[in-house]
């Protein structure tokens, strides 16, 4: 998904931040990114068993993806359970004739579905949506309700984790802490959709920090399309209603993040500016320069240089360091080399209040500032700050 470097995604993405904040964060991922992305990681699925727990098998496109691929890719089963609390549930024709049902408090079901087999039913020699909509007739497929609401953190669906190899879903960005920190515990591969902001939470740094986790395959720029529930409104640009009603919406920093590895996040980033002082500046609270874009990174620089999060978009391990993050708090491993004393923030219109902010992030020195500046009774003049900073250190200078 396209998103400038230069630009504070946590104040632009309007849209994410308002479904996180109200919870109604359910946004469905398109066939056509799906498989943009999934395939980079073939080899990662034969014999495995796959299991979608964000997913209800009636609308999700990673069960339709993963049952049209299900020979393809080689897989042993393929799990998908979904929430009965989610607002979309049902609102499509269902792939399936199902002749029982059990009322939840929304009115709705959570179900389960385990595919083993998928065979080609119309005989074209390609599985298609004809094909997987056979697949509950199959004796070795199921379909069954579950016993409670479909969480992902509930035991019923916990079991079903334990059961397998690789997560491949969108879960609920609200949710995208807990989560991962699910994945982490029982230790599963995953392939999962986030916020690119998710960068900066102190839970999920770490393991980026320490290549554990790192950013997808597919194309990091642009912005991608999610489907929507009814009742989500539509107040961005962007948005649209197709010809059956159904709402979409156009979202900026949306990211995969993996542990599957693939050849192309070892390819060099190529570095072409020389370091000159006027041009990369130095913070004043850590010992670091400023890089502005990632493209503008130079290539003699032995130090410690400060980059925009989208720099995990290049992110080569073997060519870089991850030392920290510029967010004033200890977590992030890398310290500031003054607190300010006494910080105020200057507002453009003359009015002055609490600048505590300046000790959250790294701050630059500047005499003639456009906007909102700072000062601080230890500080040498005007400060500007700066969203978070990856700080990093090129391995080949």
């Amino acid at each position: 998904m396209e998103l400038f470097e230069e630009e504070d995604t946590m104040s632009k993405n309007t849209d994410l931040s308002k479904a996180n904040k109200n919870k109604n964060d359910e946004f469905y991922t398109s066939l056509t990114d799906i498989e943009k992305e999934l395939k980079y990681y073939k080899e990662y699925f034969k014999g495995k068993v796959v299991f979608c727990n964000c997913d209800d098998p009636f609308e999700s496109n990673f069960f339709k993806y993963f049952a049209m691929n299900f020979n393809f890719l080689e897989l042993k089963k393929l799990i998908c359970t979904c929430y009965s609390d989610s607002p979309i549930s049902g609102e499509q024709l269902s792939l399936f004739d199902l002749n029982y049902e059990i009322k939840t408090k929304t009115g709705k079901n959570a179900y389960k579905i385990i595919i083993t087999e998928v065979t080609d039913e119309n005989g074209d020699g390609a599985i298609d949506m004809i094909d997987v909509e056979t697949l509950i007739k199959n004796k070795n497929n199921t379909l069954t309700l579950l016993k409670g609401d479909g969480d992902f953190r509930s035991d019923e669906c916990i079991n079903l984790l334990k059961q397998s190899d690789i997560v491949v879903t969108n879960p609920p960005f609200s949710l995208f802490r807990e989560f991962i920190a699910q994945l982490e515990e029982y230790h599963k591969d995953y392939l999962i959709i986030g916020n690119v902001n998710a960068i900066s939470y102190k839970e999920f740094f770490p393991l980026l920090k320490d290549n554990k986790v790192w950013m997808g395959a597919s194309i990091h720029s642009g912005d991608r399309e999610f489907r929507v529930p009814n009742s989500y409104p539509l107040e961005a640009s962007g948005c649209r209603i197709d010809e059956n009603g159904i709402k979409y919406i156009r979202v900026k920093g949306v990211r995969w993040f993996t542990n599957l590895d693939y050849k192309q996040r070892h390819e060099k980033l190529v570095l072409y500016k020389k370091y000159c002082p006027e041009e990369y500046p130095k913070y004043d609270n850590y010992e670091a320069i400023n890089v502005d874009k990632t493209t503008d990174i130079p290539c003699d620089y032995s130090g410690i240089m400060g980059v925009p999060i989208t720099f995990f978009d290049k992110y080569n391990p073997e060519q870089f360091k991850i030392m920290g993050m510029t967010s004033g708090r200890y977590e992030f491993e890398a310290q500031p080399t003054k607190r300010y004393i006494n910080p105020i923030q200057h507002n453009p219109n003359g009015t002055t209040t609490n600048g505590s902010k300046a000790n959250t992030r790294a701050t630059i020195l500047n005499n003639n500032p456009k906007g909102v500046y700072y000062t601080a009774d230890n500080a040498d003049g005007k400060m500007e700050i700066l969203y978070a900073r990856i700080l990093v250190q090129n391995n080949e200078v």
